[in-house]
C-alpha cells in the first residue's frame, strides 16, 4: 500500500520539486511548438502558455518531472500554475482550463511511472495539484482612482478554483497545493473551492498551502502580516502551511522561524534561488541553497523543502542530500 504523505512527514524531511518555468525555458519552444497541432491555427499567440504544454508537448512537461524525480524529489507540482479560467483568459483559451488540469495531472502520472522502471525500491511519490494566485486580486482594487472596483468576485474566482480541482483530481493528483498566495481572500476562494469539491464528491486529499511575502516589512501583497495570514487559513487543516517565492532563501529564513513558531501543522519551504538580478535571472548556485535550507533543516524548522524560480533539479539534489541527515 502506497505511504501516506503523513506517513512520510512524521520520519523525514520531504522534498518538493523546483521550478517548472526555468527548466521550459531550457527547451526554447517556439510559438510553432506552443500551439502544436491542436492549436496551430489558434488566433491568439500562445508562447508563454506553459500550462498549455501539457496537453501540446507533454513529453516535455513529463521529461521535466522525471528529472525532479531522480534529483530526489518526493512531491511533484503538476504544470497548473495558472491552468484556471481567469488566468486562462488572457490567451481566450478558457474552454480548455479542465482538460489542461487533467493532461497535466496524467504528465505527472507518467513520470513517475518511468521513473518506477528504473528505480524500483524509489522513494514515496505524490503528485501535487498546484493552484496558483490567478493573475487578479480580490483584496484589491486594480484601479488606484477607483479604490472600490475589483476586477472579479468572489464566487468567480471559487467556481474557477472548482472547476481546477475537478480536473486535477479527475487526472489523479494526490495532494491539492494552494500556493503563491498575495491576497488570501483568493486563497479562501480556493479553499472554499476544494472543501465544496471534496464534500460533493466524497474525496478527502490533503491541502498544502503556501503563501507568499513580498517585501522587508514580512507582509503578504494584501498587507497581512503573516501571522494574520495564518490565523486566516487555518480553518482548512491544511497538511502543511509554508511560504514561497518572491525571497531567495536567505531573505525567506526569518519568516520561516517566526512561521514554524506558528502553525499547528507541518511547515514547508521553497524559496527562490536568490534574488533575481538585473536581468531577472537567478544565479545562487544549488549548494548556496542547501546550505542556507540544511541549517533551517538542523534547527527544526521546516518539514518540507525545495525550489521555487530560478531553481533547477542540481538545487533539488543539492537540497535533498543536505537535509538528509535530519
Amino acid at each position: 500500500m502506497k505511504q501516506t504523505l503523513d506517513e512520510l512527514l512524521q520520519k523525514e524531511i520531504a522534498i518538493i520539486d523546483g521550478a517548472m518555468g526555468t527548466m521550459v525555458q531550457r527547451y526554447q519552444q517556439s510559438e510553432e511548438d506552443f500551439r502544436g497541432e491542436r492549436f496551430k491555427n489558434w488566433h491568439k499567440d500562445l508562447k508563454g502558455n506553459n500550462d498549455i504544454l501539457c496537453i501540446t508537448q507533454p513529453h516535455i512537461i513529463e521529461a521535466i518531472h522525471l528529472e525532479y524525480l531522480k534529483a530526489g524529489a518526493h512531491i511533484i507540482e503538476t504544470n497548473t500554475f495558472s491552468a484556471q479560467r481567469i488566468s486562462m483568459a488572457d490567451y481566450e483559451m478558457q474552454a480548455f482550463s479542465y482538460e489542461i488540469n487533467v493532461a497535466a495531472a496524467r504528465c505527472a502520472k507518467n513520470a513517475i511511472k518511468k521513473y518506477e522502471v528504473t528505480n524500483p525500491n524509489h522513494q514515496s511519490c505524490f503528485i501535487a495539484g498546484a493552484i496558483g494566485p490567478t493573475n487578479r486580486t480580490l483584496s484589491l482594487s486594480p484601479d488606484v482612482n477607483h479604490p472600490n472596483y475589483r476586477a472579479v468576485i468572489f464566487d468567480e474566482v471559487m467556481e474557477a478554483y472548482y472547476e481546477q480541482v475537478k480536473g486535477l483530481v479527475d487526472g489523479g493528483v494526490d495532494i491539492i497545493l494552494i500556493e503563491t498566495i498575495f491576497d488570501t481572500l483568493n486563497a479562501k476562494a480556493a479553499i472554499f473551492a476544494t472543501k465544496k469539491y471534496f464534500d460533493e464528491h466524497h474525496v478527502q486529499l490533503p491541502i498544502m498551502i503556501s503563501g507568499t511575502i513580498t517585501d522587508a516589512s514580512g507582509r503578504t501583497l494584501s498587507g497581512q502580516t503573516l501571522e494574520a495570514f495564518y490565523i486566516s487559513i487555518e480553518h482548512a487543516n491544511p497538511i502543511s502551511v509554508g511560504l514561497n517565492c518572491a525571497l531567495g532563501a536567505a531573505q525567506m529564513r526569518p519568516h520561516i522561524a517566526e512561521l514554524s513558531n506558528l502553525a499547528n501543522c507541518y511547515v514547508s519551504a521553497y524559496p527562490n534561488a536568490g534574488l533575481p538580478n538585473a536581468f531577472g535571472e537567478y544565479d545562487e548556485k544549488p549548494h548556496d541553497t542547501a546550505h542556507i535550507i540544511a541549517e533551517w533543516a538542523k534547527e527544526g524548522l521546516v518539514n518540507i523543502v525545495g525550489g521555487c524560480c530560478g531553481t533547477t533539479p542540481d538545487h533539488i539534489k543539492c537540497i535533498a542530500d543536505e537535509v538528509k541527515k535530519f
